[in-house]
């Protein structure tokens, strides 16, 4: 299931004041997932949720500048309240796969794990595993060299998730 190439994972985590059922709300309902996805700066023009192995979640963004980036992840596995595998790529506004609008040597797919687990006081440690899907060699040394920009765009990612939390509750 996992078939991924040989690379240098990217992974982040970081603990938030919540408890893991509603931090997994926030991944797994449209509704709550819509008010804070995607890096610092960019609105979401389009969230559109099929929560089941099989199903997708499609979403569109925009940057300051105007320009629109789409994506979209394919669930693999569903393990709640701890795990959720996914195919992770840009897309078009239709949801067909698209290549990165800025980077187009960036992998086409990744595979994507988001693990959930308790903290101490009631907190969750939420990780993301991030790795080229069937890659090319090229995309792969483009992913290896990206780490500090993925680190950049899911710390802001997370911070949007964290300044949401509050009203999530």
């Amino acid at each position: 299931m996992t078939n991924k190439t040989a690379s240098k994972d990217f992974v982040i985590s970081r603990v938030f004041d919540a408890p893991r059922e509603l931090l997994w709300r926030c991944f797994t309902e449209q509704e709550r997932m819509q008010q804070w996805w995607g890096p610092k700066g960019v609105k979401l023009v389009k969230s559109q949720m099929d929560f089941r192995v099989g199903g997708t979640y499609h979403y569109g963004m925009q940057n300051p500048d105007g320009q629109l980036m789409w994506g979209r992840m394919i669930y693999r596995e569903i393990s709640p309240p701890e795990r959720i595998v996914f195919i992770n790529s840009f897309s078009d506004e239709t949801g067909g796969l698209g290549r990165h609008p800025l980077a187009p040597q960036w992998p086409l797919q990744m595979l994507s794990i988001f693990t959930f687990e308790d903290a101490p006081g009631g907190k969750t440690r939420f990780t993301v595993h991030w790795s080229p899907y069937e890659a090319t060699a090229e995309e792969q040394t483009v992913f290896d060299a990206g780490h500090d920009s993925m680190t950049m765009g899911w710390s802001g990612t997370l911070e949007r998730l964290e300044a949401y939390l509050p009203k999530a509750k």
